[in-house]
């Protein structure tokens, strides 16, 4: 949001507060990040009717490591790639790229939720169950997301 300033040419809009919107290429942006990053459809209902989150992203490994334009890249303690990005503003979500390869439309084989209080959730599949699910989308008490592919 923003004030209007005494340099604005209508004075009947000086002092008046405005709240900015998105422009269409920013609109566009945020599009392509969120495909890129979490994939179509993050959240899913399952069989059952039971909502679950899933994360497919569709990420090339330039953007893990490009050693052709000197990036390289971060590492975890196994020494895969990984990269990082915070979901609903406060969640840190870290993608494992045990493959060392593309990321196209791969589901993840594994995912290690970790709680505010310490105490992890591991998920063996490409969903996360609908109790996490949930805990996630409503940040009741998770702190990161660990995905391995």
């Amino acid at each position: 949001s923003f004030i209007a300033s005494s340099a604005f040419k209508d004075p009947s809009v000086v002092g008046r507060g405005f709240l900015a919107r998105l422009s269409g290429s920013t609109a566009e942006f945020l599009s392509i990040w969120k495909l890129m990053f979490m994939g179509p459809n993050p959240y899913i209902i399952n069989d059952a009717g039971d909502v679950e989150m899933q994360l497919i992203p569709t990420l090339p490994i330039w953007l893990f490591e490009d050693l052709e334009a000197g990036a390289k890249g971060t590492r975890d303690d196994d020494g895969n790639l990984v990269v990082s990005f915070k979901i609903f503003a406060s969640i840190m979500v870290t993608y494992h790229n045990t493959l060392g390869t593309d990321l196209f439309d791969v589901p993840p084989t594994k995912y290690v939720v970790t709680m505010e209080d310490g105490s992890t959730v591991d998920v063996e599949g490409s969903s996360i169950p609908t109790k996490t699910a949930i805990q996630i989308r409503k940040l009741l008490g998770v702190k990161s997301i660990d995905a391995y592919f």
